[in-house]
């Protein structure tokens, strides 16, 4: 009888991490809204330095803007945020795939089909937060084989800035199987070595990303959140 892989705890850290991603992404913390400090530090029994290092992180990930002498405030994100973002995602994953598909090797094709197959099964199951984490693994597979390591990193510092778009756009009603469906054709493309062909498939797929992101927000009412946060609670 096979033994069950033995799950990883979180640290406190990361259990910081994740209720403030939460309570952004479910719409608890709204745009704008300051997150207390001395209430996380009374809800996980520390000090206030972690909770001083996790805002940091969740800084860099877009989630708040710290101000001095104020605190953290959780991100506004607007319309021209992701227009931006996407445009710039199209461009430069775009280049890296077209410099992969050059260099990639049979094995890492393969491995690119086995992370795909493990993504439709996420999709099934509508596991968003593992689906984000596995397709994060999928792209940084052939964005290390394009062999610029300038770019990859250029690539990885803009994507964490804005953590919050990608899961948001993920998360659509829709979007995992659009992924999952997208990359097959990716690897069709590594496959014939066909560079142009993966760049503007990469391109494209970024483009739709933005697109259907800016299309639910402008869907909703006023004061009402975006859909893709009740999509993502599970976090």
């Amino acid at each position: 009888m096979r033994r069950k892989p033995l799950e990883r705890h979180q640290t406190l850290r990361e259990k910081i991490l994740e209720t403030i991603r939460e309570s952004i992404l479910k719409g608890t913390l709204k745009p704008g809204e300051k997150v207390a400090e001395p209430e996380l530090a009374e809800r996980f029994g520390i000090s206030r330095t972690p909770i001083r290092e996790a805002f940091r992180q969740l800084e860099s990930e877009g989630y708040l803007t710290v101000i001095p002498r104020k605190g953290a405030v959780v991100t506004e994100l607007s319309e021209r945020d992701i227009t931006e973002f996407y445009a710039i995602k199209s461009i430069l994953e775009g280049y890296a795939a077209r410099l992969a598909a050059e260099k990639l090797t049979a094995r890492e094709i393969e491995r690119l089909e086995q992370i795909n197959r493990k993504l439709a099964e996420l999709a099934a199951e509508g596991d968003i937060k593992t689906f984000f984490k596995v397709h994060g693994e999928f792209h940084d597979l052939f964005i290390d084989a394009a062999g610029n390591e300038k770019l990859a990193d250029l690539i990885r510092q803009v994507g964490m800035k804005f953590n919050r778009l990608r899961i948001a756009s993920l998360s659509l009603p829709g979007r995992m199987e659009i992924s999952v469906a997208e990359h097959r054709k990716l690897i069709e493309a590594f496959r014939a070595r066909d560079g142009e062909a993966a760049d503007h498939l990469v391109s494209k797929t970024a483009e739709l990303g933005g697109k259907v992101l800016l299309e639910s927000m402008k869907e909703q009412k006023p004061g009402k959140q975006p859909s893709y946060m009740g999509e993502a609670m599970d976090l």
